[in-house]
């Protein structure tokens, strides 16, 4: 199965898209800023970053750039809040593949499915 790292803040989202996708067979690790998750993708072998956007430390625009700057050629999918089009294209323009809409709804697993699959948004 897929080794996913999710990146994100907030210890409750984090604990149940780890839930989520942990009862689907997906490897995790978890990041808590984006200067963590940059770290943990340029030394880990990823098929999938979750990458929150709005994170102190480093949000996930920043670490996202920092990663498309070193060379990380791997999928990385936004998830935010932010869905407005100007927010979803920042997203998308920082190096981000596609994005993931919060609320995280029924469908995510089926989504984070489809991004892997090469489906995506």
């Amino acid at each position: 199965m897929a080794k996913i790292l999710i990146v994100e803040d907030d210890e409750f989202i984090t604990r149940m898209l780890n839930l989520r996708l942990s009862m689907r067979g997906y490897e995790i690790e978890e990041a808590v800023n984006g200067k963590e998750g940059v770290d943990k993708a340029l030394s880990g072998d990823f098929d999938l970053i979750l990458m929150d956007m709005h994170m102190p430390v480093m949000d996930g625009h920043e670490a996202t750039l920092t990663l498309r700057n070193k060379g990380y050629k791997g999928l990385i999918v936004a998830v935010t809040a932010s869905v407005m089009s100007a927010d979803t294209d920042k997203a998308i323009s920082s190096g981000c593949d596609l994005y993931i809409p919060k609320p995280i709804g029924s469908d995510f697993e089926d989504l984070v499915e489809d991004a892997l699959a090469g489906l995506g948004t």
